[in-house]
């Protein structure tokens, strides 16, 4: 099992029982279990929900999942969306776009792509704990946590790595068709057991979104990066969010 606490070291600010650095073979099976710690990470935030809409309007309940979702996370996806975005938009060349997603300052397309996802995320967040779904926001927060590491594992395997060493690196060259499959199986099994055929709409379309987003950034850098796969968690994460919400259950 250590592929799963590489994975969970890896995704969550909560100890691993990894006392080493991983090798580069754990680190391709832990690709295999990003959904898995997914499913752990959503489940806290649905009983965070559970918990914040009893004592708080779902305004103030939305901010609170909200915080907790970054700060579980330790911002580390959010932080590759930053990255990305002023990568990605500030710069002409594939040179520049990888000097720049390096670059720990932050720009304005990364400002901006930030608040948009989080104010999109609250937004989100808010009309599905007020909504008369009941249980439907934490379902919604297990799905698009699971489904967001899903595209994660998918865009591990599916494209190749833009840098030529890293942490990156080497799980892009460990992971392969079995740890895809295992990700694979525990997204569709969630998204199923959690919506029924609105989870299988859900995981199809997280697949096409990396599909297209992956083309589009290997185009422009040659290959993906640790910072597009934050950053399509995030994306996905949202793009669950307010499929759920445009469901019938939402």
């Amino acid at each position: 099992m250590s592929g799963f606490r590489v994975a969970f070291q890896f995704l969550t600010l909560f100890p691993g029982g990894m006392r080493r650095p991983p090798t580069a073979q754990e680190l391709g099976h832990a690709v295999g279990f990003f959904p898995l710690v997914g499913g752990l990470v959503g489940g806290l935030l649905a009983l965070v929900a559970l918990a914040a809409v009893r004592i708080a309007p779902p305004s103030v309940a939305a901010g609170g999942v909200l915080a907790c979702w970054v700060a579980v996370t330790g911002a580390l996806h959010l932080d590759g969306l930053l990255d990305a975005c002023d990568g990605l938009f500030g710069a002409r060349t594939r040179e520049e776009r990888l000097r720049i997603m390096r670059d720990e300052a932050i720009g304005a397309y990364a400002l901006a792509g930030g608040v948009l996802l989080l104010l999109l995320k609250f937004a989100a967040l808010e009309s599905l704990l007020a909504g008369p779904g009941g249980p439907v926001g934490g379902q919604a927060l297990i799905a698009a946590a699971v489904l967001g590491r899903w595209a994660m594992a998918l865009a591990v395997v599916r494209f190749p790595y833009a840098r030529p060493q890293g942490l990156g690196r080497a799980m892009v060259d460990a992971a392969g068709p079995r740890e895809l499959a295992l990700a694979g199986l525990v997204a569709l099994g969630t998204s199923l057991g959690l919506f029924g055929g609105g989870g299988l709409a859900l995981f199809l379309g997280t697949v096409l979104l990396v599909e297209a987003l992956g083309r589009w950034i290997q185009d422009r850098l040659s290959g993906l990066t640790g910072d597009v796969y934050g950053a399509l968690c995030e994306l996905v994460e949202l793009g669950v969010l307010l499929g759920v919400l445009a469901g019938p259950a939402g």
